[in-house]
Parts: C-alpha cells; sequence; structure tokens
C-alpha cells in the first residue's frame, strides 16, 4: 500500500479561522497543537486560480493556493508538504510561508546533520512550525502523520 497525503500544515486555531469558506476545506488534527487540511480534489479545484503557474517542484499544489498560504501565514507558520512512497520507495517535499512570504523551501533533500540522522523535509518544515520529536521520532511521527496514507483517509467520518 502506498502513502501519499498532500496537506497544508499550521496550528490548528489559524487553519480553523482560515478554512471555512473554501469548499472542501476539510480540519484534521494533529498532535502537538498542529492540524492538516488535505488536498482532495474539491479543495484543489476550488483553490486553483486558472493560472498554469504553481510553486515549481510540487505534484499537487494548486497555482493559486500559494497566495492563500502567504495571506494566511501572516497569523503564524503554514507548511505546504506532500509525500508519495510505494513499497518504501518514494519522495517528499516541503515548503513553509510566514509573516505573509515564503521563508523556507521548497525543498525535497534531506537535511545532513552532523552526529545525528538526516532529516527529511516534512520534519524540517514541521520544526518550523514548533514540532518537537521525542526519543526514537523523528516531528513527522511525534505530530502522528503516519497515522492515515492519504488525503481522503485524513478526513472520513472515522478521523478524530
Amino acid at each position: 500500500m502506498g502513502y501519499e497525503p498532500h496537506a497544508v500544515i499550521a496550528h490548528e486555531a489559524l487553519l480553523r479561522a482560515a478554512s471555512p469558506d473554501i469548499p472542501g476545506a476539510r480540519v484534521a488534527r494533529l498532535r502537538q497543537g498542529l492540524s492538516l487540511l488535505p488536498i482532495t480534489d474539491e479543495l484543489f479545484d476550488s483553490v486553483t486560480d486558472g493560472g498554469s503557474e504553481g510553486v515549481p517542484g510540487f505534484w499537487r499544489l494548486p497555482p493559486g493556493l500559494e497566495k492563500l498560504l502567504a495571506q494566511w501565514s501572516a497569523a503564524g507558520p503554514v507548511a505546504y508538504v506532500e509525500a508519495e512512497y510505494f513499497g518504501g520507495v518514494g519522495e517528499q517535499r516541503a515548503a513553509v510561508w510566514a509573516g505573509g512570504a515564503l521563508v523556507w523551501g521548497p525543498t525535497d533533500k534531506p537535511a545532513k546533520r552532523r552526529f545525528s540522522r538526516t532529516v527529511s523535509p516534512v520534519s524540517q518544515a514541521l520544526r518550523r512550525l514548533g514540532a518537537v520529536r521525542t526519543l526514537g521520532e523523528d516531528e513527522f511521527e511525534a505530530v502522528g502523520l503516519g497515522r492515515h496514507r492519504s488525503d481522503e483517509a485524513w478526513i472520513s467520518p472515522r478521523t478524530p
């Protein structure tokens, strides 16, 4: 089975305040006060501005969403993350907006830290949102991003 979330992640209050009037926007809770807004087909269609240019390097960041993310980031940092894995092989991409501008990324490169393990792009973005890893986990695991494997699973009726 594959793993392929495409989502906006920010503090829960920020996402809930920013997204109530966007068709298809459904916020799902993570841990550590963060939440995610999965990029479902309905949400993708509702935020696309008709342009063909989005942020380079992303598979599913709709043209126009980056402008919303910049606006939302005036209230706090906002990340856009993508991961696509199948059979243990795949890639991640992430970017962070803060203060109304893109401040980090987009990147698909793991960070190499001296005397520590490699940090994935999604975990790097989560750090910029304030996520804290615990012993034996990275930020990805610490906030619970592995709980569901697809965008639709995050918003199913059984999702808390």
